[in-house]
C-alpha cells in the first residue's frame, strides 16, 4: 500500500494511473532485435490509430520527392501533429509498421536509423515492423508509418 502522497510508477516512469502501461517484453526463443521488442501488450481503455502518415506538409505538398531524409523527416514532424491531437506522446504508441519504397536492406537500415535518432524514438520501442514495398500513394513518396497508441480511458 502506498502511503500519502506517493505514486506507483509504471510504464516510461509515467504515474501508473496516468497510463496504459504497455509492457513490452522479447520472449526466450526469439531473436534479438535492433531496439523494439516483439510483444507489446496493454489494458488500455483506449486506442488511437493514426492513418499511415505520408510526407506531406500542411498543403498536401509531398516533402522532398526522391529524397529519403526530408521525407523520413517530414512524417515524424506528422505523427507527431496527430499524436498530441489525440491527447497521446510517442511513448504512448504500442505498434508502428513502417513501409519504404526499396528493395535494397540498406535503405531500410537508414531509415530506421533515422527514425531511432529521431523525436519519436520511443514509438519504436513498442511492437514494429519495417517493410521494403514496390510504391506508396503519392508519386515520389518514399515512407509511410502506421502507428497505433493505447491511452487509459
Amino acid at each position: 500500500m502506498l502511503g500519502p502522497g506517493e505514486m506507483r510508477f509504471g510504464w516510461k516512469g509515467r504515474p501508473a494511473t496516468m497510463t496504459a502501461m504497455p509492457e513490452l517484453s522479447n520472449p526466450p526463443g526469439l531473436h534479438e532485435t535492433p531496439g523494439y521488442h516483439h510483444v507489446t501488450t496493454t489494458d488500455a481503455t483506449r486506442l488511437v490509430f493514426l492513418a499511415g502518415q505520408c510526407p506531406l506538409d500542411a498543403q498536401g505538398n509531398l516533402t522532398g520527392p526522391g529524397d529519403l531524409k526530408a521525407q523520413v523527416g517530414q512524417v515524424v514532424s506528422n505523427i507527431e501533429i496527430a499524436l498530441a491531437s489525440a491527447g497521446a506522446a510517442p511513448a504512448d504508441v504500442v505498434r508502428t509498421v513502417i513501409y519504404v519504397v526499396s528493395a535494397e536492406q540498406p535503405d531500410l537500415a537508414e531509415v530506421w536509423t533515422m527514425l531511432r535518432g529521431s523525436s519519436i524514438a520511443s514509438a519504436l520501442d513498442s511492437a514494429s515492423t519495417l517493410l521494403g514495398v514496390a510504391q506508396l500513394g503519392f508519386r515520389g513518396q518514399l515512407v509511410e508509418i502506421d502507428v497505433t497508441a493505447a491511452l487509459p480511458g
